[in-house]
């Protein structure tokens, strides 16, 4: 079996993980900007780490994951101009920026807990952290690599001659690429805020030693970072999209303001295109998660399960990107069903042979007829192969079906593998502690809420196998139709009654 091997960004190309302290990960991931809710692109992204720091803790690994939250500084054309994002969408919907923050914050992490996304361990605020944001430019500006003018303070990029490393653009393509026409007061058009002053009519300010100001947008991941983390952090996580400005940035004011190697590992997640084109709030063709747990948008012709959304995304390498349609979705859908329901076949059965081994004693034979053992080394291997070459869910969950289908037809016939126990045992933990996509016994009703289903489902098994056994055919015809009315079919074999939904 390989090693853990990582893309990394900065050096482009795989490398074998190892380490700052040995047992140890601390990840950190830039948060959203709580401005709107979450759409499809941020569930991407977060999925995509959530599976990175599952994986560690999996390995064993003990594992610091801090996710930000942006309530201040970003502004609306994602570089030094333009409005404050929070501001501008405090006065559109008529509240102060932060009960925008506080409402968009609290959707968010609704909507990733629908989608089975684990919190992260430290999730700090900007707007918290406005001190040590402070106390870094300070550090700049004594380094020389930073400077005030009129109440602004901007990084000099031509104080560091590695500036570009990791997006690999030089200082000449940096100024060309800028959006807007940039600020008169800066020294070089490259070089960026760290603190704006604050106009008359900026809601959102604080003291500073320059004045009455706000911060720029890449000084709050880097002062949270290097807080919760270190000065040099083993994971940086974050979209394709904020490679450059953002992380080149961060880059920079670390390692200006710390003389240490910032990341030793860059992640970046490609995005979600619709129709080949970047999903986002600013083009103006994201669909909400909640649109899509309810099914109100005019792209959606009903809602979708969030366990599905979850699978579908994890259906491709988080370095690839993922294009929507509904038509993908169904398809996920179907093979998230297919999937689940062999492995809820799974446990049912060793939870059959435990029953059935307990009562018949330990000095019995096997409770039930076996097919021998089941290879499970080589499914093991096989998927720590796939996660262990940079996290590649698309090639574990094509592999759980390759070795798994063949078992669904053993199962129904009551030839159980003798390892069947320890077999349900690995999937739960694989495929509910690493990839989040099942929970043994249980179900999702579509809205977040967990219910029971699976003990409902083996309760309705039970009654029409008794039913069939003393003739009541209307009574087991009653409840298999009701149920196929449902999206249930019931399949009757040999080795007993088994499920799936259609």
């Amino acid at each position: 079996m390989q090693k853990l091997q990582l893309f990394n960004t900065l050096s482009r190309k795989k490398e074998p993980f190892i380490p700052l302290r040995e047992g140890f990960v601390g990840i950190y991931v830039c948060g959203p900007t709580v401005y709107g809710d979450p759409h499809l692109g941020h569930a991407k992204s977060y999925v995509s780490f959530d599976v990175v720091v599952r994986y560690f803790r999996y390995l064993g690994y003990r594992v610091r994951y801090v996710q930000n939250i942006t309530d201040v500084g970003h502004l609306t054309d994602d570089a030094d101009e333009g409005e404050d994002k929070m501001t501008r969408q405090s006065r559109i919907e008529r509240l102060e920026p932060m009960e925008i923050a506080e409402k968009y914050t609290y959707r968010y992490f609704r909507d990733m807990d629908r989608l089975n996304v684990l919190r992260p361990d430290i999730a700090p605020r900007a707007t918290g952290h406005i001190p040590e944001q402070i106390a870094m430019i300070k550090k700049l500006i004594e380094k020389g690599h930073a400077y005030e003018t009129g109440g602004n303070v901007y990084f000099d990029v031509t104080s560091l001659p590695d500036y570009g490393k990791l997006s690999g653009r030089t200082l000449d393509e940096a100024e060309s690429g800028l959006r807007v026409e940039t600020s008169s007061d800066k020294k070089n058009p490259a070089d960026f805020a760290l603190w704006k002053k604050a106009d008359d009519m900026h809601i959102m300010r604080w003291d500073s030693p320059w004045g009455e100001g706000f911060p720029g947008w890449h000084i709050e991941c880097s002062a949270m970072a290097t807080k919760y983390l270190g000065k040099t952090i083993d994971i940086h996580g974050g979209g394709l999209e904020n490679q450059f400005p953002h992380h080149e940035c961060e880059i920079a004011q670390c390692e200006g303001a710390h003389d240490e190697p910032f990341v030793r590992y860059w992640l970046h997640n490609n995005m979600v295109t619709l129709n080949g084109q970047k999903m986002g709030k600013s083009l103006g063709n994201a669909i909400s998660l909640e649109q899509f747990f309810t099914g109100k948008h005019k792209l959606l012709s009903r809602a979708w399960q969030p366990e599905v959304i979850r699978f579908f995304l994890l259906q491709s390498h988080y370095r690839s990107t993922t294009d929507f349609s509904e038509s993908a979705l169904e398809s996920a859908e179907t093979g998230y069903r297919n999937l689940t329901g062999i492995l809820d076949q799974i446990q049912r059965t060793a939870e059959n042979a435990a029953g059935l081994a307990s009562a018949s004693g330990p000095e019995s034979a096997s409770p039930v007829s076996g097919s021998g053992s089941f290879n499970l080394q080589a499914l093991k291997n096989g998927l720590h192969d796939c996660m262990n070459d940079d996290f590649n869910t698309a090639r574990a969950v094509g592999f759980l079906f390759e070795k798994l289908r063949p078992l669904k037809s053993t199962l129904q016939s009551g030839n159980n593998p003798d390892n069947i126990g320890e077999l349900s045992e690995f999937l739960t933990k694989f495929c509910g502690d690493v990839l989040g996509i099942w929970s043994p016994g249980v179900a999702s009703a579509g809205g977040g809420e967990n219910l029971p289903f699976e003990q409902v489902m083996q309760l309705l098994l039970d009654i029409r196998q008794d039913a069939r056994k003393n003739k009541d055919w209307a009574t087991a015809d009653r409840i298999r139709n009701s149920l196929a009315e449902l999206g249930i079919t019931i399949e009757d074999g040999s080795g007993g009654s088994t499920y799936k939904l259609s």
